[in-house]
């Protein structure tokens, strides 16, 4: 945009005056001048127009400049207009006052046309480069949120934090954290008798959900695996109860899979102890989970029914005064040999 686009505010109780300058200012290619004849006037026009720039006497009725000036200078949304002060060569010590009270300028009456333009054009020009980096620190600004809020997407909210705080999420052991995998039974078959967009428009359904749940239930959301959701209690978000609300969690992700009636099931496998986690790759990032706490939960989604949360004997011992459930014997599990899996039912009210 020219300079000459800019929109002028000639501020003079004198009216010769206001006509003069308007005829100078359309000579220099100054087409939309606003005039205003007191301080009040001119702060009518700040309020409702969009001016870039103020020709400013100081001696008028109302409001004088010096009044007007402290207005623009203390609104956090005017402060920016540049304003040049129109004064007789007599009252220097006032336009002095003017430029210390933040005036960007001024104009000795009566001026010369070659001395407004260089004024005024000077004054655009800084306020141009002024608003040019307000935008460019508020692009900046949308696109580091956009980066955040991509970041808070790839990893959980603490490493996320702590990436962009240190440059990296150190790797760490952790006690007592609950394992949840979650899983929809008989997926492959469902991909093959439906079509790309109905399936993953399913579990997109059902994914938005699960995070709904684990929010609630103060978890982390590790990652999904095709049709498997994995999250943790305790990890991240501190949780007082780990494997009780990893447990309340999956009984509810399989009441939610039946309320979204999509014709799915799923089944549920929690287990309890240590871990490792950290981030692994540094081309995408993945924040992950390890250990025996991890694998054993994972194995526990195999044996149970639909809409249950399977764990091994040895976590159930501690939520058995919580929770009601069955046995199912015991079953082989990689690495760990035979285990005893509890099926449970439900949490005690």
């Amino acid at each position: 945009m020219s300079l000459t686009d800019s929109k002028v505010l000639v501020v003079d109780d004198d009216q010769f005056n206001r006509n003069l300058i308007t005829r100078q200012l359309n000579q220099e290619g100054y087409e939309q001048v606003a005039l205003a004849e007191d301080g009040r006037q001119a702060v009518d026009q700040l309020k409702n127009n969009e001016i870039d720039v103020v020709l400013l006497d100081i001696e008028m009725p109302e409001m004088n400049g010096y009044e007007v000036l402290d207005h623009i200078k203390a609104d956090m949304q005017l402060r920016h207009i540049p304003v040049i002060m129109i004064s007789a060569i007599e009252e220097i010590d006032s336009i002095v006052k003017c430029i210390e009270a933040g005036a960007e300028d001024y104009l000795p009456k009566p001026f010369k046309p070659t001395l407004l333009r260089a004024r005024l054009n000077a004054c655009l020009e800084k306020k141009k480069m002024r608003d040019q980096e307000t935008t460019y620190l508020s692009q900046i600004k949308q696109e580091k949120k956009r980066g955040d809020d991509l970041l808070n997407v790839i990893l959980p909210a603490a490493a996320a934090s702590e990436l962009k705080a240190t440059g990296k999420v150190e790797p760490r052991g952790y006690d007592n954290i609950a394992v949840l995998f979650c899983d929809v039974v008989n997926f492959t078959s469902f991909c093959s008798a439906h079509s790309a967009t109905e399936v993953v428009s399913n579990l997109q359904l059902l994914f938005q959900k699960f995070e709904e749940l684990i929010e609630i239930h103060q978890m982390e959301k590790i990652k999904t695996i095709g049709d498997e959701f994995m999250a943790t209690a305790g990890l991240l978000v501190p949780n007082r109860e780990p494997l009780l609300s990893a447990i309340r969690c999956g009984l509810e992700m399989g009441q939610a899979v039946v309320d979204l009636d999509i014709g799915w099931e799923v089944r549920a496998g929690v287990h309890v102890g240590p871990i490792h986690a950290g981030i692994v790759g540094d081309q995408k990032y993945q924040f992950d989970v390890w250990g025996d706490t991890v694998n054993i939960a994972a194995r526990m989604t195999g044996p149970g029914s639909p809409g249950t949360v399977c764990m091994a004997h040895e976590a159930w011992l501690e939520v058995q005064n919580e929770c009601s459930g069955r046995s199912l014997g015991r079953i082989d599990v990689k690495g760990k040999g035979q285990l005893e899996v509890i099926e449970c039912t439900g949490v005690n009210q």
